[in-house]
């Protein structure tokens, strides 16, 4: 099923140097999942002696490490929303040395959630550039998570406007990097893969995910990582020079007239 946003998909028009489609993953892409997560984290942390013996850095690689994890038991119906939630919870508190009960995870849960909610923000530049490609491209978001969680997050930033529409990996019962889900986007967008760039900061998920749906990806490795594979793969560390951040999404199309 479609996650759909009010903006109609423009007509094929889009300047030579520019993709007719752009596709984007939202968390540590457009929305700054690590930060807040980490900012979240350390707030719990100061205030629950539980969770106080792993450094702040062990406790956020295990929790994002614990996120990934899950995802596909969540996406597959083996477990809810909440009970991962908790399972992540019990399973931080046993890496601080505590064993704590459901009720004690679904706390600790409950008031990360609520520091998440309250810390969050956009990655620095993402909203310019997304304003920069309104009209001139056709701008989708690719994303794992649950739908309700990801609708939310467009609401808050006010991202609608910007966005043709969001495909959503518990929405479409498929999760990056599957070609599967780069393939529902590209029928949404009414794009070709040779003609669409995907931006995005996980290499397997996007980069890998992407090439797989024969889809052109830009790497967003603001974290300066270490590249797995030696492909020809556009870089991009910042969204801060929205012209740079174009530049990087043009580049990515094969040479040759008309840019594809």
């Amino acid at each position: 099923m479609w996650t759909a946003v009010t903006r109609p998909v423009p007509r094929r028009s889009a300047a030579p140097s520019l993709p007719r489609a752009v596709f984007f993953d939202m968390d540590d892409t457009i929305f700054d999942h690590s930060l807040t997560c980490r900012a979240a984290l350390a707030r719990l942390r100061a205030s629950e002696p539980r969770l106080r013996g792993p450094s702040l850095n062990a406790l956020w690689h295990e929790y994002s490490r614990l996120l990934e994890m899950v995802h596909p038991d969540v996406l597959a119906g083996r477990l809810t929303v909440q009970e991962a939630r908790v399972e992540r919870f019990r399973r931080l508190a046993r890496l601080a040395g505590r064993d704590v009960s459901s009720e004690t995870a679904a706390e600790l849960s409950r008031h990360y959630r609520a520091n998440y909610q309250q810390l969050r923000r956009m990655v620095p530049g993402a909203r310019r550039v997304l304003e920069r490609l309104q009209g001139r491209a056709v701008v989708g978001i690719v994303t794992n998570n649950e739908v309700a969680e990801q609708e939310e997050k467009l609401d808050h930033f006010g991202l609608r406007p910007l966005v043709n529409f969001m495909v959503v990996s518990a929405g479409v019962g498929v999760a990056k990097p599957d070609p599967e889900i780069f393939r529902l986007a590209l029928a949404r967008a009414g794009t070709r893969p040779e003609e669409t760039v995907m931006v995005g900061d996980s290499w397997t998920s996007d980069v890998a995910g992407a090439r797989a749906a024969g889809i052109l990806p830009v790497w967003f490795n603001r974290f300066h990582l270490a590249r797995p594979e030696p492909w020809p793969v556009p870089e991009l560390d910042s969204f801060r020079s929205p012209a740079r951040a174009e530049a990087s999404i043009a580049g990515a199309l094969p040479a040759g007239p008309g840019g594809w």
